[in-house]
């Protein structure tokens, strides 16, 4: 644990052993060593030039793509609030939003701006940030199609601004480097028409509202798509459907979420994961890629 006099001073909030299960959607897993709120971007700025270079940093959205360990997080947990969740227009086809704006916030702004390309984001549960470093996407969209250039706090402090050719996408992936924190980023649509903009919207809604848990403790697609296969395929043919873990379950709604039933730990989670992945190996070969991050050490 990092003893609080070694920590730079802040504007915004520094809390100790902070719990982080209730700002993850599964609901579960252990505290962060210390839980960083920044007032805003020269506050985070200083704050990592200041801070040790050993101590580990790590960006926390919506939690809604992560397995935090029981263990807990060890270093700095950095969460960016109200500050840097604004959605702007740059132009009449650009929009300017901030790393913790939700994606929801983002596909509604491109509406009302009549900006089309977008409305795949109303379906990612998560921030600006997260869909940056992770190349989010869904019913066919990528940030790689829509991402100008974002920017991005790096690990010693540094604001650089980094072009979508910079970032290295592949599925799910990018080359960010680690400790590093995206606080802003650009995307870029077409010219398009509220109404129809909304159809789509509520078109995705519509189809995952039928196909996913949304109600649940969850989060989100667990395993990457192998090339030329669908993960929950794979998942169900290798029968695992309502496939269950301690408190954990396979959802049997669509195979490739998994659900905190109510008392989960995170190692049930994880383990019911990786149980799935050995029962996929044994019957197709393939070996799935988690798409959920997994943070933290084990209790």
């Amino acid at each position: 644990m990092i003893d609080a006099a070694s920590l730079p001073a802040v504007k915004g909030r520094l809390t100790a052993q902070a719990p982080l299960a209730p700002l993850v959607w599964f609901k579960s897993g252990g505290p962060a060593d210390w839980l960083f709120e920044p007032a805003d971007r020269d506050d985070l700025c200083a704050f990592l030039a200041a801070l040790e270079p050993s101590v580990p940093v790590m960006a926390l959205g919506l939690g809604s793509n992560l397995i935090v360990r029981d263990g807990g997080v060890p270093g700095v947990v950095v969460r960016l609030g109200k500050a840097f969740a604004q959605v702007t227009a740059l132009d009449d086809l650009t929009l300017d939003c901030g790393a913790g704006a939700s994606g929801i916030l983002v596909s509604s702004t491109a509406r009302d701006k009549a900006i089309a390309g977008l409305e795949f984001l109303r379906s990612i549960p998560g921030t600006v940030g997260g869909f940056v470093r992770m190349n989010g996407g869904a019913y066919g969209g990528e940030v790689k199609d829509i991402l100008v250039d974002c920017d991005v706090v790096l690990r010693n402090g540094q604001l650089v601004t980094l072009s979508v050719d910079e970032l290295g996408y592949t599925y799910r992936h990018s080359e960010l480097p680690d400790g590093a924190i995206v606080v802003g980023a650009r995307f870029k649509g077409r010219p398009g028409v509220p109404e129809d903009i909304q159809a789509e919207m509520d078109r995705i809604s519509a189809s995952r509202e039928a196909s996913q848990p949304l109600r649940s403790k969850t989060g989100g697609s667990t395993f990457k798509n192998p090339d030329g296969h669908k993960a929950w395929q794979l998942v169900d043919e290798a029968g695992c459907r309502g496939l269950t873990r301690g408190g954990a379950q396979v959802s049997e709604k669509h195979t490739n979420f998994l659900l905190n039933l109510g008392d989960a730990t995170s190692a049930d989670i994880e383990a019911l994961g990786e149980d799935v992945r050995q029962r996929v190996k044994e019957k197709s070969g393939i070996t799935l890629e988690w798409e959920i991050q997994r943070v933290g050490k084990s209790a």
